[in-house]
């Protein structure tokens, strides 16, 4: 069983610290948080051990849970890795792309692992439909989500877009090859509303909208390829596969068929797959113990990580 302590006690920090508690995975050693009010409340309240340092955390863990914000990302990681511990490290990466590259760099030179919190991957709806996402060629995503005060330190790319970003890249198998974005600031000094179009070498071309300022709650993506549409919908999850097929000899007389200006004809089918209910960021943590316990890749490496801010980062250099 992995040593593991978790670095910031805030609203996902305290999730991180409960799921923690309750894996047969790791053993919870205990957490920091430098906000010395909120972190003895949450040590009385739930009975974890609160250190008095990062650095004394580290020293009696071997595995380190970044779930701070964003602007100390690299200075945790930075000195966990160098004391040897795999480092489990919240979206986004890092603050900057240079930051991510230098985490990348020491990990390897060190012989340590590290996953990038983007929780959507184990979200049940897409790994429902992952394996059956195959060359898309138009993405449509859109994630909205109504006024919260936390996370408006970064732009609405680094806070929500960014998820649909990591999907996109790790469904989409080549280079992105121009990236065109505008972003608003409404109510925070960063934008708060962002639309950016990816264009990648193949052709593929994805449209990506999110919103912090919102009047409803919306995740939903939409995958085009041939003969195939897919929707995932990240939030309600469920997903909903059509497909497109030669009409069959015996056709249905209820079967719903289309014909083109060719005159050939496709049968559509409608397939709901079944979406297994899970805890996505318990997932996401046992994945990384999994992955140190067989010295695998994890499934969102440092690098994958690392990408997605990357593009992320021109979206944000067009506003």
């Amino acid at each position: 069983m992995l040593k593991v302590g978790v670095l910031g006690a805030g609203h996902l920090g305290k999730i991180h610290l409960r799921l923690l508690q309750q894996s047969d995975k790791f053993e919870l050693v205990g957490f920091y948080d430098p906000f010395t009010k909120n972190a003895k409340k949450v040590a009385k309240e739930f009975g974890y051990v609160l250190f008095d340092s990062v650095e004394s955390l580290i020293d009696e863990v071997d595995v380190i849970d970044i779930v701070t914000p964003t602007l100390s990302h690299f200075d945790c990681a930075k000195l966990a890795i160098e004391k040897g511990c795999h480092i489990f490290i919240e979206k986004p990466i890092t603050k900057t792309v240079l930051e991510a590259e230098a985490i990348r760099t020491l990990a390897s030179q060190k012989h340590i692992r590290g996953q990038v919190g983007h929780v959507e991957r184990f979200n049940p709806a897409f790994t429902a439909v992952k394996d059956m996402i195959d060359s898309p060629m138009f993405i449509e995503t859109h994630r909205l989500a109504e006024f919260n005060p936390r996370g408006t330190d970064v732009p609405v790319v680094l806070d929500l877009m960014i998820h649909d970003i990591d999907i996109i890249l790790s469904v989409v198998k080549s280079p992105v090859k121009n990236v065109h974005a505008s972003g608003v600031s409404v109510i925070s000094e960063t934008p708060d509303i962002a639309n950016a179009r990816i264009e990648f070498e193949n052709g593929c071309v994805a449209n990506l909208t999110a919103s912090r300022i919102s009047m409803k709650n919306m995740r939903k993506s939409r995958f085009f390829q041939k003969d195939a549409y897919i929707s995932v919908d990240f939030l309600e999850k469920t997903a909903e596969v059509v497909r497109m097929k030669d009409v069959p000899e015996n056709q249905d007389e209820f079967a719903m068929i289309l014909q083109n200006a060719e005159g050939i004809k496709k049968q559509i089918y409608f397939d709901n797959p079944e979406v297994k209910e899970n805890n996505a960021i318990l997932d996401e943590l046992e994945s990384f113990a999994d992955a140190i316990e067989n010295d695998t890749t994890p499934i969102v490496s440092l690098k994958q990580g690392t990408e997605a801010l990357r593009i992320a980062q021109r979206i944000i250099d067009c506003f």
